[in-house]
């Protein structure tokens, strides 16, 4: 006697699946990627079927829970996405369960109706409105020319072409032009963008070109607009899908072209849970679809750089803006003899006096929210930290308050010394706060406003604020990386880089690479409009870093840094995994990863590290602790890892301490 068995994917952390029996009467009839109702324990959970049901000879006294129901008619998960979900659960090292839950939208998790809904009628700014009357393209320069042909004779089957442009220089008409031909064929589109805050120029960009076609997937829309888009994309009713990180698990009816924008930016890395690439796994995407992938970046990622120079990529790149003005060159302020006024030296503060009264708008960079990064005693040297982990508290003036910028612990700022007892207390440093306070002070006929995570909790205050920089009704910008990633401010004229020297002696091996896509990156919002100044002040003037990065450029910079990484045998000459743990315990961790070392057994292949304490060891509460794996080889790391980590999660320390695989991990923090 046979019995029907069906493999299904349950949302939980185990790596593995659960065979179920199919009842000869269910209706509709199965299929992978459809979503089932099961009793799991004690609960009744929905959960998606990860392969065809097969037929098995019954075993006498092994029974079977039965599938309770069958809640789609037509698989939610088409066979590509399945495919995509499968890859990722593999390389990631991950259950296959929450790269489901991670691929689809909350209310079709809960299983919720696949009937798309038509929207509620909303403001007229609201992000899924108004039919628009499609606008002319602009003229093309002659880099952009040729880039764009190189782009559509290449439009068919699968290639990956780098536009390596800086800032300024029109990547995103060429996004737009090799997207209306793919529409044109009936076909669809992803566009990837790292932060949210760049959806909604992005969409009304590209609406203002394309028409009504577009739909935007991000955290800052709600669970059944995000559902709506999704559910638009897999019948075919949106053309292009424009969206963050989980954006590139969106089913299509027929896509045709992936898009990710600004492809350097580690947002595209998710840092807990299912730690993914979402550029990587859009590669992985277009060549499994057989169809073009276009990055673009003004400071490409040395993993892409490298594939571009080596020939895996193509490399197409664009030197100058498509205005007639080039970037502004950096010059250096040496601080360290300079008296500053909220962090900002006279030099500075000249700078933005001469660009107002022009008629300019100033941006002031700081990667520093709040008011101060510590606070201390002048009298006994107390530094207030934070209880959970190892961090100094950062001082935030608006609401008088420490917070922990790891932990987000909060406390009243103290009036005097807990130690000593003494009111002579002082905040350290310079974070956004203190650098809008100063302005305010300095500059009281100006407009100045604060663009960070703290400024922009409040739901549509972005794009309010947005609106103002660019009708020009706000003079003084100051803000944190946010302010970095694609913004086009025409009327900005000065760009001050309060200080990146806190980055340069970073522990991380992408610390130097990051710093000069950031400075990059925020010296290129200057000068789009016109004649452009762009102003960074150091204590380390004579860094090698810095006077590569000024003498050479961001390209200059990445020759370096591939040059040293080839040495150390770091990424992109090799592939890394790091096994990270945590408890509550100091021991706990370090003793998990000693025992789970031995389970990686001896390969040549692999230089498996001593687990060490993570550089904050202790962060929330918990000490923290990593092994880390390298190999030259890519496939022979991943067949380690898919040996071990069953025995791993089988361990008795396991139970002892959180724990997580992270491949190509974005930093060893």
């Amino acid at each position: 006697m046979s019995q029907t068995l069906v493999s299904v994917a349950v949302p939980s952390p185990l790596r593995r699946q659960f065979d179920y029996s199919v009842p000869k009467l269910l209706a509709p009839p199965l299929a992978p990627g459809a979503r089932v109702r099961i009793a799991f324990g004690t609960r009744t959970l929905v959960a998606i079927a990860s392969a065809a049901p097969r037929e098995e000879r019954a075993v006498s006294g092994r029974a079977y829970k039965p599938v309770l129901e069958v809640l789609d008619e037509t698989p939610l998960l088409p066979r590509e996405v399945l495919e995509l979900c499968g890859f990722a659960s593999d390389y990631y090292q991950h259950s296959l369960g929450e790269v489901f839950a991670t691929a689809i939208p909350a209310p079709l998790r809960r299983g919720g109706s696949t009937e798309i809904k038509a929207p509620r009628k909303r403001r007229k700014s609201a992000p899924e409105e108004s039919a628009i009357e499609p606008a002319p393209p602009p003229t093309l320069t002659a880099e952009q020319v040729q880039v764009d042909a190189v782009l559509a004779a290449n439009a068919r089957g699968f290639s990956v072409s780098l536009i390596d442009g800086v800032t300024g220089s029109g990547k995103t008409e060429l996004y737009l032009r090799r997207i209306a031909d793919v529409i044109a064929a009936g076909r669809q589109a992803l566009v990837l963008v790292p932060e949210i805050g760049l959806t909604p120029q992005l969409v009304t960009r590209f609406r203002e070109r394309l028409g009504d076609v577009i739909a935007p997937f991000h955290s800052g829309l709600t669970e059944v607009q995000r559902t709506r888009s999704w559910l638009r994309a897999r019948a075919g009713e949106a053309s292009v899908v424009i969206g963050t990180r989980s954006a590139v698990f969106v089913p299509f009816a027929k896509l045709g072209l992936v898009v990710v924008d600004e492809e350097h930016d580690t947002s595209y890395k998710q840092q807990d849970g299912l730690r993914y690439s979402a550029r990587d796994l859009a590669i992985w995407r277009a060549s499994h679809a057989k169809i073009p992938a276009i990055l673009g970046s003004a400071t490409p990622s040395l993993e892409s750089l490298h594939a571009a120079r080596s020939g895996k990529y193509r490399h197409l790149q664009l030197k100058r803006r498509a205005t007639s003005e080039a970037p502004p060159p950096i010059r250096l302020v040496d601080v360290r003899t300079r008296p500053l006024e909220g962090g900002l030296s006279p030099p500075l503060v000249a700078a933005v006096e001469q660009h107002l009264k022009a008629g300019g708008q100033v941006l002031l960079f700081q990667n520093r929210r709040g008011y101060a990064p510590a606070l201390r005693c002048d009298d006994c040297g107390f530094i207030a930290q934070c209880k959970r982990c190892d961090a100094r508290l950062s001082v935030h003036r608006y609401g008088a308050r420490l917070i922990c910028h790891h932990c987000g612990a909060q406390t009243p700022a103290p009036k005097k010394c807990p130690d000593c007892g003494s009111g002579n207390l002082a905040a350290l440093g310079e974070g956004t706060e203190r650098i809008e306070e100063a302005l305010r002070e300095r500059f009281p006929d100006a407009r100045v406003e604060r663009m960070d995570s703290d400024r922009l909790s409040k739901a549509g205050e972005l794009e309010r604020l947005l609106a103002d920089i660019r009708e020009g009704s706000v003079n003084i910008l100051v803000g944190t990386q946010v302010m970095a990633k694609g913004h086009d401010f025409a009327k900005l004229s000065l760009v001050g880089i309060v200080s990146a020297d806190q980055a340069l002696y970073g522990t991380d091996f992408r610390a130097l690479e990051r710093t000069g896509q950031i400075v990059t990156q925020v010296a290129g919002r200057a000068g789009r409009g016109g004649a452009g100044e762009v102003i960074l002040q150091t204590r380390e003037p004579s860094h090698p870093m810095l006077q590569l990065l000024l003498a050479r450029g961001y390209a200059g910079l990445a020759d370096a840094l591939l040059e040293e990484r080839k040495a150390t045998q770091m990424p992109p000459f090799a592939h890394l995994a790091l096994l990270r743990a945590e408890s509550v315990k100091p021991q706990a961790a370090m003793d998990f990863l000693a025992r789970a070392r031995q389970e990686f057994g001896r390969d040549a292949r692999v230089l498996i590290g001593d687990p060490v304490a993570a550089p904050m060891e202790r962060r929330a509460g918990r000490y923290r602790a990593q092994l880390l794996l390298q190999s030259s080889s890519r496939p022979v790391l991943q067949a380690l890892l898919r040996d071990a980590v069953l025995r791993i999660e089988a361990l008795k320390e396991a139970r002892k301490a959180r724990w997580s695989i992270d491949v190509d991990p974005a930093d060893l923090f």
